[in-house]
């Protein structure tokens, strides 16, 4: 996930199609007043916050203040991080939550998500999209639990010690190191987080492990077939056994060129809710919890050229990583405005809000606090 500072390093002239502006948040009264008292968690959002700079993280506080949200997983060690970069990255986010304790903290159990919206404070989960950190080595899924980590992957886009990845093609699984890890995971109360994972390991994932597992952050892909979006029958497997998944707002939510709009998000959206059903459905916007804003397009070029390099894009990263009509730090309220004016009730959009993956992690986090 990306930052308002990554984003302006990110994915180059193709704003210039698309149109960058901010967006108020205007919803019926009756949506402003459930997302006013909803517990509102954002799957996966804000990774390396805690490197933003110090001139910008004022417009970030003003973002956080206004935006109604309780809780964000945000990603550290990007997506191929060293050990050493990780723990920067984490000492950078325990910095900033120290230099902001009365809008900020950190989650490490369930009681602190209540205590998040009991206060008005922005929570932090934070959580592996990649497993380069660990170096293959199931210890180090403990030391990083014990430094608050609650949510890990067992792949990114590639292969991995664990298993394999969405851009591996649909066959090859977990390893046997995969398996261990797994069950590590589950003793240790840490999410096992299958979002990056291919066909094969998804499946093999959600059979191997003994509690529920989340999809933090994807798609559906019999709405749109792309590699990072999931199949029916793994969606229903994850929902049986009691998992979420976070709908995304990533470009993989339609074929290139076509910028993805809100109706297009609905569409995987309801999807998910009768595939999975309203217990088991959330949101991982997976881009910038800030209004996107058009500088830096060549910064942005160098990064998705730099990305693509580096051999961790994916088909379709050739625009910007936001919904236009999403385009405000209060997306979810329009989220929430648009599932009302479908149909649904205010229960379920409660829990897509968050209180399922409310409900998920407190069930997976509870053998440890």
């Amino acid at each position: 996930m990306l930052t308002r500072r990554d984003f302006a390093k990110g994915l180059g002239g193709s704003l210039a199609l698309v149109g960058i502006h901010p967006l108020p948040a205007f919803g019926s009264s009756t949506a402003a007043a459930l997302y006013g008292k909803a517990f509102v968690l954002d799957a996966n959002t804000l990774s390396s916050v805690g490197q933003t700079p110090q001139a910008e993280q004022q417009d970030l506080l003003k973002a956080i203040r206004s935006s109604g949200v309780t809780v964000v997983k945000c990603t550290l060690g990007g997506a191929n991080g060293t050990y050493e970069e990780t723990l920067a990255d984490l000492g950078a986010l325990e910095q900033l939550v120290e230099v902001w304790p009365d809008d900020l903290m950190t989650i490490r159990t369930a009681a602190d998500m209540n205590l998040a919206k009991q206060n008005r404070k922005l929570g932090f989960i934070y959580s592996f999209e990649a497993v380069s950190m660990l170096e293959g080595k199931l210890d180090r899924i403990e030391l990083f639990r014990h430094l608050g980590v609650r949510v890990m992957q067992l792949t990114y886009n590639r292969r991995s010690p664990f298993g394999a990845g969405c851009l591996e093609g649909e066959t090859g699984g977990l390893t046997d190191l995969g398996r261990q890890a797994i069950t590590r995971m589950n003793q240790l109360g840490v999410a096992v987080d299958l979002s990056h994972a291919n066909t094969q390991t998804t499946r093999e994932g959600i059979a191997a492990s003994a509690k529920p597992v989340v999809f933090s952050h994807a798609g559906c892909r019999a709405v749109y077939a792309h590699p990072r979006n999931k199949e029916d029958v793994d969606m229903k497997a994850l929902a049986d056994k009691g998992g979420v998944m976070g709908i995304y707002m990533l470009p993989f939510l339609t074929p290139s060129p076509q910028q993805p709009m809100l109706a297009d998000y609905l569409r995987h959206m309801e999807h998910a809710l009768k595939v999975c059903g309203e217990d088991h459905v959330g949101v991982g916007s997976d881009i910038p919890f800030e209004t996107v804003m058009p500088p830096d397009i060549e910064a942005m070029r160098k990064e998705m050229e730099e990305r693509k390099a580096a051999g961790v894009s994916a088909p379709g990263e050739d625009r910007p990583p936001y919904i236009p009509d999403l385009n405000t730090p209060r997306k979810m309220e329009l989220i929430a405005d648009a599932l009302l004016k479908h149909g649904y009730t205010t229960g379920t959009v409660e829990k897509i809000l968050g209180s399922n993956f409310r409900r998920v992690l407190t069930e997976i986090w509870q053998t440890r606090s």
